[in-house]
């Protein structure tokens, strides 16, 4: 096999696993959000509501546009976002081991903006 094909595999399994093991974190938050139940943290000071709304957004929307390769390095951002204010703000005073799943998702969003989306997705289609 080529390295470059490896690297392309590589990429596609680095943005579609993680984004598809987050969206069991965010869709439970999407449904919430839809049915109207606005109870959520505040760890950013905006109120309940937008959080949950950016909560969303980055653990949810994006991570489904990240899947198919969509704006991949702008869209990993806002989920990059959001697990650093997991980690660092709602798990701040936790111990690592609580925090520590919320940093893992931060590195893979980090690398998927800093390496993009490979041939695999619609940005290189």
């Amino acid at each position: 096999m080529k390295s470059s094909l490896l690297k392309d595999i590589g990429l596609a399994v680095l943005r579609i696993l993680p984004s598809l093991m987050m969206l069991t974190h965010g869709y439970p938050k999407f449904q919430k959000l839809i049915s109207g139940d606005f109870e959520f943290g505040d760890p950013i000071g905006i109120g309940a509501a937008p959080s949950l709304f950016l909560t969303v957004i980055g653990e949810f929307v994006c991570p489904i546009l990240l899947i198919v390769g969509f704006k991949t390095r702008w869209v990993a951002i806002p989920s990059a976002i959001t697990m650093l204010v997991a980690a660092v703000i709602v798990h701040g005073d936790d111990p690592f081991g609580t925090k520590e799943k919320a940093l893992l998702y931060l590195t893979f969003f980090i690398a998927i903006i800093l390496l993009g989306p490979g041939k695999y997705s619609i940005d290189k289609k």
